[in-house]
């Protein structure tokens, strides 16, 4: 397995379609910086959110979900309360080549602030607009901006294909659109 450079994801999103909308360099003028990098993609967050709260006192059950345990936000920003997270979903549209697995590590712009971006990988196969989970550690409140940078992607693609992949095995997100919450 080899992690793929900027050239790589360049010929991928342009000619298979493997980030859409896809950004060929990398935008910082006054924002917190997206599109190719070196060895990886930073991906953007859409301005719409599901800020868990504790209003209705609810169990967070990955089972069994209750919609409650969220407030829906939309617009350019979105607060995050104290030690709490919210939900969110890609800007970009992805489609994961069947030998290519993907990884997610936070922008070390919101990392410093005590922001983590959590992100399952992106298994072989998969496509849709990707699930943020985006926890504030801190004890005050953060303010995250949508249509800008959130976190980085990482492309590892492998020696051969896997037999099955996520898509063969008609997984539970594929094709996901807008904030999914838990399936089981």
């Amino acid at each position: 397995m080899s992690i793929q450079s900027d050239r790589w994801i360049r010929r991928m999103a342009e000619e298979h379609g493997m980030i859409e909308p896809f950004s060929p360099a990398q935008v910082r003028e006054g924002t917190i910086s997206y599109g190719v990098s070196s060895f990886g993609y930073d991906i953007r967050v859409a301005p719409e959110f599901k800020v868990f709260t504790n209003v209705f006192n609810v169990v967070v059950d990955p089972k069994d979900f209750d919609d409650r345990s969220f407030v829906d936000v939309n617009g350019p920003t979105c607060i995050i309360p104290p030690n709490s997270f919210a939900l969110a979903r890609t800007v970009e549209y992805f489609r994961v080549p069947r030998d290519v697995l993907v990884l997610c590590v936070g922008k070390s712009t919101y990392a410093r602030c005590g922001i983590i971006v959590n992100v399952t990988p992106l298994e072989p196969g998969w496509e849709g607009f990707l699930t943020l989970e985006i926890s504030n550690t801190t004890p005050l409140p953060a303010k995250i901006y949508a249509d800008e940078g959130i976190a980085q992607l990482l492309f590892f693609r492998g020696v051969e294909e896997p037999e099955v992949t996520y898509a063969d095995r008609k997984g539970k997100y594929q094709n996901q659109v807008g904030v999914t919450l838990p399936r089981l």
